[in-house]
């Protein structure tokens, strides 16, 4: 064989090759773009930032707590101005300082005094929030102060019971435990909704959600939060199992309820600061519903163990 032939042969065979190679690239891109159009998100970035929002909530744990309170509260910020954006969009105007004042107070007495402070801290913002809208006059004076409450109810009191589970001395232990608990919730919905998802969840509020992403989410969060009481805890395996099952009722319904706060304001995300999530509230919404059913749920035990009881 000629050098001339044999020159073309491996031509032939390198352009075939890369006919291969840009086969098998065109067919990720298209299995990437296919998963994408049925979940509704763009899945390389949504875990991009979910590595890193672990990442984050883990070191702010690891070195001083109240760190993590402080993240916490600078969450409930951000996620009050986009509900305060969303609703401006719908005509109804609230009182983005005197809730951002709010979210501050109820953090920070949260974390000085617990569940009492959070108690007491909601208990003086919301009359405060009726008060400061009074100067407004009559107009739309339900409208708004509905919606204060609640914004004030959804943000800074749910979110409190995360700075809850964070302050006493395992507070990095719990806390990793709901990450465990939410993120095997929304992980395996997420998965076996794209992969087995027929018939919907809730059509009228969220049409990409589906009846088998539920079960995937029951299974596999029953599983994660086993392994998370037993590794992590360091408690009974069924205590874990129980968890696992609350989060998904407490998590699922936390998504949903975000999701008809926007199909009734007629947006698609809260937010576009979390590539591949949307706002902050679209990343919230899942923990916010969790958190206070984790936070009773080892209060029970604490107290059940103190007793002798467990």
């Amino acid at each position: 064989m000629s050098f001339l032939s044999t020159r073309r042969l491996n031509f032939s065979k390198s352009k075939d090759f890369h006919e291969r190679s840009s086969l098998t690239v065109s067919d990720l891109h298209s299995i990437n773009e296919a998963i994408n159009k049925r979940a509704g998100r763009k899945l390389l970035p949504s875990i991009g930032v979910s590595i890193f929002l672990i990442f984050l909530v883990w070191a702010s744990l690891a070195t001083y707590r109240v760190f993590f309170a402080a993240l916490v509260a600078i969450a409930v910020l951000l996620g009050i101005r986009e509900l305060n954006r969303a609703l401006s969009a719908a005509s109804i105007h609230l009182p983005l300082w005197a809730l951002t004042g709010a979210g501050i107070g109820l953090s920070a007495a949260t974390w000085i005094g617990g569940v009492s402070g959070l108690a007491v801290a909601t208990a003086i913002a919301f009359p405060c929030l009726l008060v400061l809208q009074l100067p407004q006059g009559t107009e739309n004076f339900v409208k708004t102060a509905s919606a204060s409450a609640l914004v004030l109810m959804y943000l800074p009191f749910l979110a409190g019971f995360l700075i809850l589970l964070a302050r006493p001395y395992n507070g990095l232990e719990r806390v990793m435990t709901l990450v465990v608990l939410v993120g095997c919730n929304d992980t395996f919905a997420y998965l076996t909704g794209v992969l087995f998802g027929k018939h919907p969840l809730a059509p009228k509020i969220s049409p990409k959600k589906t009846i088998e992403g539920l079960v995937g989410s029951l299974i596999f969060t029953t599983i994660g939060g086993s392994l998370a009481f037993v590794y992590i805890m360091q408690s009974d395996w069924w205590l874990g199992a129980i968890a696992g099952l609350v989060t998904v009722f407490t998590a699922t319904a936390g998504d949903l309820i975000e999701s008809a706060l926007k199909r009734d304001m007629a947006i698609k995300d809260m937010g576009s600061l979390l590539p591949g999530h949307g706002g902050i509230m679209d990343r919230l919404d899942s923990a916010l519903f969790a958190a206070p059913a984790l936070w009773l749920a080892l209060e029970i035990v604490r107290r059940a163990q103190d007793s002798g009881l467990l």
